[in-house]
């Protein structure tokens, strides 16, 4: 069990995570509340170290927030890990994630091109003046009365660029509370719907809800193209939104 300010959270096995493997590339759909590398306080488990015990030269090739879920790249050899590498560098990998906002917002493919400053200790900040290129594209999926669905294609790779990028939208990331998100209540949601006096009302999701869902990229002279389902927190939030938000 893995004790985090979130949850209480059960790690799968790792072999049950791979959406696809051959002789250099392991694709794993990453669940929440886990890190995929060592955070500086060390000794918690990480996504890294599950992957050298199933194959001890595993590489991980780039990064998602400890939060959010979704495809991770792992490269099984050197040679794999630095040709994935150039190609992120290059921004030649499409990224796709599906995030649940607060509000509705109608996104027609939105460019939001703030550059991005990272103050250091997990922080980051708008800075015209100073940040780095960052570039983010949003393009709304599904509208409910208290939340939109927005897919979002990050073209840049910047510490917590998509969650940034939506705040300065005012549409912050449901759950997302170092952006201002508020979390998804069923009492916001469903009319009628009471607590007891002494009744404690938890979110329906835990985190802030953000899931890496599709990747594509070329490697070596092939073509891949990945795709990981929503986890069950993530899915049963829409459901719930389906059924009393819409």
């Amino acid at each position: 069990m893995i004790q985090t300010e979130k949850a209480l959270f059960k790690f799968p096995k790792f072999k049950d995570l791979i959406l696809f493997e051959d002789e250099r590339l392991i694709v794993i759909n990453k669940p929440p509340f886990i890190s995929t590398l060592d955070e500086r306080e060390g000794g918690e488990v990480n996504v890294l170290r599950l992957a050298k015990k199933y194959w001890s030269d595993a590489q991980i090739c780039h990064r998602i927030d400890k939060e959010t879920s979704g495809i991770l790249l792992i490269a099984k050899d050197p040679e794999t890990y630095r040709a994935v590498s150039i190609e992120f560098e290059r921004r030649r990998v499409k990224k796709v994630y599906h995030a649940i906002i607060n509000g509705t917002h109608v996104f027609e493919d939105l460019l939001v091109d703030f550059p991005i400053a990272n103050l250091g200790n997990k922080n980051v900040t708008i800075d015209r003046a100073n940040g780095k290129r960052a570039e983010t594209y949003f393009r709304s999926l599904q509208f409910f009365k208290n939340y939109t669905l927005v897919e979002c294609r990050p073209v840049t790779g910047r510490m917590h660029q998509i969650r940034i990028h939506l705040a300065t939208q005012r549409a912050s990331i449901a759950g997302d509370d170092l952006y201002k998100g508020q979390p998804i209540f069923l009492s916001k949601i469903k009319r009628g719907y009471t607590l007891s006096k002494d009744q404690e009302e938890y979110p329906i999701m835990k985190r802030f809800a953000l899931h890496a869902k599709s990747l594509s990229l070329r490697v070596f002279d092939t073509d891949y193209e990945f795709e990981a389902p929503y986890p069950k927190d993530f899915a049963t939030a829409l459901k719930q939104l389906e059924k009393y938000d819409s």
